[in-house]
């Protein structure tokens, strides 16, 4: 991989993990609406699979995929704005946190909140592209604990018998809000459970954001040359709780410092300055952008105005 690029990647990973600690510094001061969530720990998975993404690609991110909806060109703006419900959101004013959060002009499902409902309407997009002939792959994401529903199952069965260009990460982060691998299922090994349905898996470490990029973007090529749909299970760990309100206490203190060694920026930012990819000044300078570049969003979020209450029917079909 060139050196300009494994630059940018930290780039992309450090404004993801700025931004979201500068969302949980807020709700914790009480300038949030409602809850939200952070992603802490997943900078690699969303970053390096939104960079392995094609211009023509369709992704269907999840609530802590943020650095996939930033690489795709989701302004920081518009995603604080989503989550002060103001009219310059990305739902505008219609959902909170990164529900409902899309943009297909950027090629970005909305969010769907109840896991893993993203797949099937993925899967559908996948078909489209197959239908038409169009070198095209879509992507979605899933945690582990939504891999023991049906819709998981019914996808992969589906896309394994289609041979849609279709990808599915599975986020890895030991937890599914409090319950951990070993009592959601009886084996956690993902790439079996999904191997049965003929679709080609792979195991990634989720911390590792070159190695997620480079399964990615192999895995994306092939769906759009006709050789059909991969898992990617990507292996990491979930580094706060659930969701704002939830402080994780359920989680052994040994673990989450064990992981915390594995710090994925941290530890992408170590591999640049080792290996003289980039020097300490040049990383020095990409933290101060990412702290202005959100500075100015949250500014600009908590300044803009509500919707206003005349247009809350629009849009609404049903």
């Amino acid at each position: 991989m060139d050196e300009p690029t494994q630059i940018e990647m930290y780039a992309w990973m450090k404004l993801t993990r700025t931004f979201d600690e500068q969302m949980v510094a807020m709700w914790k001061q009480g300038r949030g609406l409602g809850g939200t969530f952070s992603g802490r720990g997943h900078e690699a998975i969303s970053v390096g699979a939104g960079m392995a993404l094609g211009p023509d690609d369709v992704v269907a991110p999840m609530h802590r995929d943020l650095g996939t909806y930033l690489v795709r060109g989701m302004r920081p703006e518009r995603i604080f704005g989503n989550m002060l419900g103001k009219a310059t959101g990305a739902s505008r004013g219609r959902d909170a946190n990164l529900h409902g959060v899309g943009d297909l002009d950027l090629g970005i499902i909305g969010f769907i909140s109840h896991l893993p409902q993203s797949l099937p309407t993925t899967l559908g997009v996948a078909m489209a592209f197959k239908y038409r002939d169009e070198p095209r792959a879509a992507m979605t994401f899933v945690g582990d604990g939504g891999t023991t529903s049906g819709a998981f199952h019914e996808t992969l069965n589906m896309a394994g018998l289609w041979q849609a260009p279709f990808v599915l990460v599975i986020e890895n982060n030991q937890y599914a809000y409090s319950t951990p691998l070993d009592q959601q299922m009886h084996s956690p090994n993902f790439s079996e459970r999904a191997s049965v349905y003929g679709i080609t898996t792979v195991t990634v470490d989720g911390n590792a954001v070159i190695d997620v990029f480079e399964t990615c973007a192999e895995a994306l090529e092939r769906a759009r040359m006709g050789g059909g749909p991969t898992v990617i299970e990507a292996t990491t760990m979930r580094m706060l709780g659930h969701a704002i309100h939830d402080g994780a206490e359920y989680v052994p203190a040994g673990l989450l410092e064990e992981w915390e060694r594995r710090d994925p920026v941290t530890n992408h930012r170590k591999h640049l300055l080792e290996s003289d990819v980039a020097s300490e000044a040049t990383l020095d300078q990409l933290d101060a952008t990412a702290r202005e570049r959100i500075a100015a969003a949250i500014a600009d979020a908590e300044g803009a105005p509500m919707p206003d209450p005349d247009t809350l029917g629009d849009g609404v079909y049903a």
